[in-house]
């Protein structure tokens, strides 16, 4: 009787929470920017608290959906207090019509040959496995909107796989996989497929930009257009733009000011994890490089006027190592010191096909392998959820 009752608790909580989420996101729509804060049409600061839930790999599927219904995974994003999403996809999905509105979620996993993902599929989500790839991606965002969960929809790479590294052909503007013209396109298709759909509250442009090609005058010249030819289609949304290097570096544009058309939707999004910026985590002077280096890469937005999305970073949450260990407490303390927006990096308990390996475990997943539970607990009580800034009249 104790069980069953305290499970009824653990029910009503949820719904609660959920019911409580929606409220105040349906109130808050669309977002823009006043200074370096995102805020809700009443002016109100919003903080972003998400975590990344991939649909960029080869199925072109959201992850999860052969081990979980979709409705528990949103309830189970919820839980864990995230109150948005950073929503991948490839460009493929926008430019080749074929595979948006004719591959259906059945035919893609058939086609690289994963049938016990059918059979989940179909057990767990039978409503989307004869749905085209377009519409299953639209039908996970409709679902987190209906449990008041915000999503960034991020163009993760152009063809569908496992992202990243500085020779595959999806780093810049030019290489093998990424015409500037047909990504710009992209997204002015996209953009207005999610028109109107309220918690679609941003779009990222592009992933980890890289490789050889990379080159600030090209950065100006495509992440401009990219960001004007989104806002044209559809300008409720926020429009957020990558740096070089993998996304650590935005120093150039401290003395380059990006130029748009509009004005109240601009955000910049970071990247941060314990390999990046050369930093010796068991050094004793560890965390003061870092933050000196931050600053210096993408920080001194804030002090600009811009508001700032670390939207990729995270750790093993299996084991951590002592660097690891160093890094993330140093980098938690400087996103609640700095309150910035962010995005934990994953949501995945497992993929259907990474790198070739079927039913991948995902060890920076914030979920077990079976979508069920909550990986480490602990790491994730540690995030910086609450604001902690007041916007004081900014």
């Amino acid at each position: 009787m104790a069980a069953g009752h305290n499970h009824h608790v653990l029910d009503l909580c949820l719904f609660l929470t959920t019911a409580m989420v929606l409220l105040q996101n349906t109130m808050a729509y669309p977002l823009s920017t006043n200074s370096r804060w995102i805020v809700n049409e009443g002016g109100q600061r919003v903080k972003l608290a998400c975590v990344n839930w991939p649909s960029h790999l080869q199925p072109v599927v959201a992850e999860g959906l052969s081990q979980q219904p979709v409705t528990e995974i949103a309830n189970r994003i919820v839980a864990m207090k995230f109150n948005c999403v950073r929503l991948t996809w490839p460009l493929e999905l926008a430019i080749n019509d074929t595979l948006a509105n004719s591959v259906t979620v059945r035919q893609s996993f058939q086609s690289l040959g994963l049938n016990d993902d059918i059979d989940g599929i179909q057990r767990k989500n039978p409503n989307f496995i004869d749905l085209p790839l377009i519409e299953a991606l639209k039908t996970v965002v409709n679902v987190l909107g209906q449990k008041g969960v915000m999503v960034i929809l991020d163009n993760h790479l152009t063809v569908p796989g496992w992202c990243c590294s500085a020779g595959d052909g999806n780093g810049f503007f030019g290489d093998r996989f990424f015409d500037p013209t047909a990504w710009i396109n992209g997204w002015k298709k996209m953009a207005g497929i999610f028109n109107g759909v309220s918690n679609v509250i941003g779009m990222s442009l592009r992933n980890e930009l890289r490789g050889r090609k990379q080159n600030v005058n090209d950065w100006y010249t495509y992440m401009q257009q990219g960001a004007e030819a989104i806002h044209s289609v559809n300008p409720n949304v926020l429009v957020i733009m990558s740096g070089l290097g993998f996304d650590t570096d935005l120093s150039f544009v401290q003395n380059r000011p990006v130029s748009l058309s509009f004005a109240g939707k601009l955000v910049f999004e970071l990247h941060w994890y314990s390999w990046y910026g050369g930093i010796d985590w068991g050094a004793g002077n560890a965390c003061g490089k870092f933050r000196d280096k931050v600053k210096w890469k993408a920080g001194f937005l804030l002090d600009k006027g811009f508001p700032l999305f670390v939207s990729e970073f995270g750790i093993d949450q299996t084991t951590t190592s002592d660097k690891e260990k160093s890094y993330i407490d140093c980098f938690l303390g400087w996103m609640a010191e700095t309150d910035v927006d962010w995005a934990l990096w994953a949501l995945t308990g497992s993929y259907y096909l990474r790198d070739g390996a079927r039913r991948a475990d995902e060890h920076f997943g914030a979920l077990t392998t079976d979508w069920i539970l909550a990986r480490n607990p602990y790491f994730l009580a540690r995030l910086p959820f609450r604001a902690r800034s007041a916007l004081r009249g900014k």
